[in-house]
């Protein structure tokens, strides 16, 4: 993530307008009848929103203003879907600077890079994968999980790389080969830790993720033999 220093004012203002207007149509758009109807996912909510907040204190800062953490967005994105995603990543982002390990004049770009762009990237490749209707389970596990959360960290990476580069704080790598050492090594780590809870979502909880259809994918394999 970026502090304010590393960024114009103009990117500042940009960014928080962008994710404001993102965010109410998100809070327009979830469902909240079936939320405060449903105990359990209020429990999924409020988890997601406490295990994010976890998962973004296990940090590595950097003196130069850079902070890298792991995001976590790809599996809160299939649990809940995209709307309650963002809204819970925006609590768990508020909950940041209030602890004081967030910049909060950098709430709309961190909220651009660690919010709306994982939960995109996720929809965009979940949305596609059902395209297709599979009915074999590791096409979501390895796809929607694995792939999914290692896209999510590169398109945070990229878009962050951008943000620096037009605001003149951008040190370019050496080479391609260098930066793409540098991507592996934080979409390795995010697409394994996002993958495995998908994993185990799926096969002993399908009916928490929102997202899983598991009628579909759980559907009995067809047999000629019971033909009549």
């Amino acid at each position: 993530m970026l502090s304010a220093s590393l960024i114009t004012s103009f990117q500042l203002w940009a960014s928080l307008v962008l994710y404001a207007g993102v965010l109410l149509w998100a809070v327009a758009r979830a469902p909240w009848v079936e939320l405060f109807a449903d105990l359990r996912r209020q429990h999924l909510f409020y988890g997601s929103v406490f295990v994010l907040g976890l998962l973004w204190l296990v940090r590595r800062e950097f003196d130069s203003g850079l902070t890298f953490h792991f995001i976590g967005l790809t599996v809160v994105t299939l649990l809940l879907n995209w709307q309650l995603a963002i809204v819970a990543a925006t609590l768990a982002q508020l909950a940041m600077v209030i602890l004081g390990v967030d910049d909060a004049a950098a709430f709309g770009v961190n909220g651009l890079l660690r919010i709306l762009g994982p939960v995109a990237i996720t929809m965009l490749i979940s949305q596609a994968l059902e395209r297709t209707r599979p009915t074999n389970l590791f096409f979501y596990i390895f796809v929607s999980g694995f792939f999914a959360g290692a896209a999510a960290a590169a398109s945070t990476i990229l878009v962050g790389m951008g943000l620096l580069a037009w605001s003149g704080e951008l040190t370019a790598p050496d080479s391609l080969l260098e930066l793409g050492g540098y991507m592996l090594l934080v979409m390795f780590p995010e697409a394994f830790i996002n993958g495995t809870v998908v994993t185990g979502l799926v096969v002993f909880a399908p009916d928490w993720v929102e997202t899983f259809d598991s009628d579909r994918y759980f559907q009995e394999p067809f047999d000629s033999d019971r033909k009549s």
